[in-house]
């Protein structure tokens, strides 16, 4: 009877115990663990939605996270950030990375110190980042150039909006030009770099479609980043040619989906930022923890100990869905 008892005892503190852990004594997370997240524009709404995903995915571990990067486009200034979180030893770095060759050796060294490092929406992939998550780009560039193709009905010139020298906007072009050779009738007359800046991405197709001497008509624009589709529609509104030269955008900004709700762009390509970084820093804390147990460490095994990409897909945007979209959007607040 006595045994009975003791078992029964034994059992109720062993609950109390899951219980204690499970709310928030958990030995498997140390105080100090803290993981940083450096990318660049991080005013833009779609980084804010990606910070969002990486801090709540901190709250669930119970670990610090911590956003960094430049407020514009400026690799040099990102490269500064990352490095700086190198140094200060993190338990993991998820990097959006604007430049794959600028950032090669700075991940190398980051990987060679012990700490784990991911890269989401821009990938590098010649360095030794464990793996990157986001958008198959060379994919969601064939959506937006067939989408392209459909539009014009397989005839006319088109302008393409870009960041040339970034990876995932390199594949997203590449796909978008392989979409379109399917479409005889349609050429690219040009690509434009707006540096990730709307006001840019706004004077040049001001300019291209104003120039008086321009050699060719303009049928359609295909924004392959997030701030060129809104400043294309307020350069074709300040022409008042809202609607009449068809935009495929990219993101789903506030404002794009207004542009799309008021017809100025047709349709944009929404990836899932929020997706990236919630999985990005699961990963990367267990990689931290050395949780998959296929290899001894991470870091010395021959082949990566978790999947080595994971597409988080895209959704096409445009009037008929546009209300259902948004219904389904979950209100992330914004990181302070």
């Amino acid at each position: 009877m006595k045994r009975l008892r003791l078992g029964i005892f034994s059992c109720a503190i062993l609950a109390m115990g899951i219980g204690l852990a499970s709310c928030g004594g958990d030995s498997y997370h140390q105080k100090e663990e803290r993981y940083v997240f450096v990318t660049f524009n991080s005013t833009l709404p779609y980084w804010q939605e990606a910070e969002a995903g990486f801090q709540d995915a901190g709250k669930w571990l119970g670990v610090k996270a911590e956003f960094s990067g430049p407020e514009k486009f400026s690799p040099e200034e990102e490269l500064a950030a990352f490095q700086k979180a190198v140094s200060e030893k993190p338990s993991g770095i998820l990097l959006s990375a604007s430049h794959k060759e600028m950032f090669k050796d700075a991940i190398d060294g980051a990987i060679g110190q012990g700490i784990p490092v991911i890269c989401i929406d821009s990938d590098a992939p010649n360095s030794k980042r464990v793996l990157f998550i986001g958008t198959d780009n060379h994919r969601a560039g064939m959506e937006s150039g067939k989408r392209m193709g459909d539009l014009l009905k397989g005839k006319g010139n088109v302008v393409i909006v870009s960041i040339p020298g970034q990876d995932n906007l390199d594949e997203r072009v590449r796909g978008a030009n392989e979409a379109l050779k399917k479409f005889p009738g349609i050429k690219v007359a040009q690509t434009i770099d707006d540096k990730g800046d709307p006001r840019i991405a706004n004077d040049q197709i001001s300019a291209l479609l104003g120039a008086k001497n321009a050699k060719e008509k303009i049928d359609g624009i295909i924004c392959l980043e997030a701030s060129g589709g809104p400043g294309a529609a307020e350069a074709l509104h300040r022409l008042d040619q809202t609607g009449k030269i068809p935009i495929v955008a990219f993101d789903k900004d506030p404002e794009t989906l207004d542009f799309v709700q008021q017809g100025a762009i047709a349709a944009t390509i929404a990836q899932k930022p929020y997706v990236m970084s919630y999985y990005g820093l699961k990963f990367l804390d267990d990689l931290h923890h050395n949780a998959v147990h296929e290899f001894k460490e991470w870091n010395t095994a021959p082949a990566a100990p978790i999947p080595t990409f994971v597409d988080t897909g895209t959704a096409v945007v445009d009037k008929s869905n546009l209300a259902a979209f948004r219904e389904a959007l979950a209100a992330h607040p914004k990181p302070l």
